[in-house]
């Protein structure tokens, strides 16, 4: 099968030119100088009245670490509601303990949430004490794919990690490759991690369809 393409886009445009470029499917969020936050009500609504691939919405209250209060995890769920009666298709979100482990707890709760819409786990997976042990935590929790540069700075630099974590995750979650994806690597990356999807910033029609042309 042909890998697929997830694009990360802030703005209605962004969505639209990623779309006519070759995007499969998008993660929408704003403020991703900073890792990426919610987006506001008005920008999923616009997004997906303006494009027809699946939009994937980010649940993250704030910038800085995932280790979340009971008051935050309380502003992701309404943000989750919120984002499901505008039509989102999909979640982007996750939590950690303070000692470097996946929170199952509050991420199996922000899962059911969803309801029965698929969850990825974002990169914090990239911050965890121990990403083999992590995996079996974020498949617990519910989520259905985990984006994660193998913890490198970029997912080429992490493409080995990235192969085992496929091979350990079977059919039971799939590994979705970000970090530093450009034209220039994604084949390299693909024969050297397995994966089957990556994810890739948005940085204007071209770049988005010459890396999309090579998947």
């Amino acid at each position: 099968m042909r890998p697929l393409l997830e694009c990360v886009v802030e703005t209605v445009d962004a969505a639209a030119g990623a779309e006519r470029a070759g995007a499969q499917r998008l993660e929408l969020c704003v403020r991703l100088e900073t890792g990426g936050v919610t987006p506001p009500s008005p920008l999923i609504e616009s997004v997906l009245a303006a494009v027809t691939i699946p939009v994937f919405v980010m649940i993250r209250p704030r910038a800085g670490d995932f280790v979340y209060s009971d008051d935050e995890i309380g502003q992701a769920l309404g943000a989750i509601d919120e984002a499901r009666s505008r039509g989102a298709h999909g979640f982007v979100l996750g939590a950690l303990r303070k000692d470097g482990g996946v929170d199952i707890d509050r991420t199996s709760r922000l899962v059911a949430r969803a309801a029965g819409l698929p969850v990825t786990f974002h990169r914090a997976f990239d911050d965890v004490a121990d990403q083999q042990a992590a995996l079996e935590e974020v498949i617990a929790a519910g989520a259905r794919r985990v984006l994660t540069s193998g913890a490198a700075a970029t997912a080429l630099e992490g493409a080995d990690r990235l192969a085992a974590l496929v091979r350990q995750a079977g059919a039971r979650i799939t590994i979705l490759a970000g970090g530093g994806v450009r034209a220039h690597n994604v084949r390299a990356l693909l024969v050297r991690s397995g994966v089957s999807e990556v994810h890739a910033r948005h940085e204007g029609e071209a770049a988005t369809r010459a890396l999309a042309g090579l998947l």
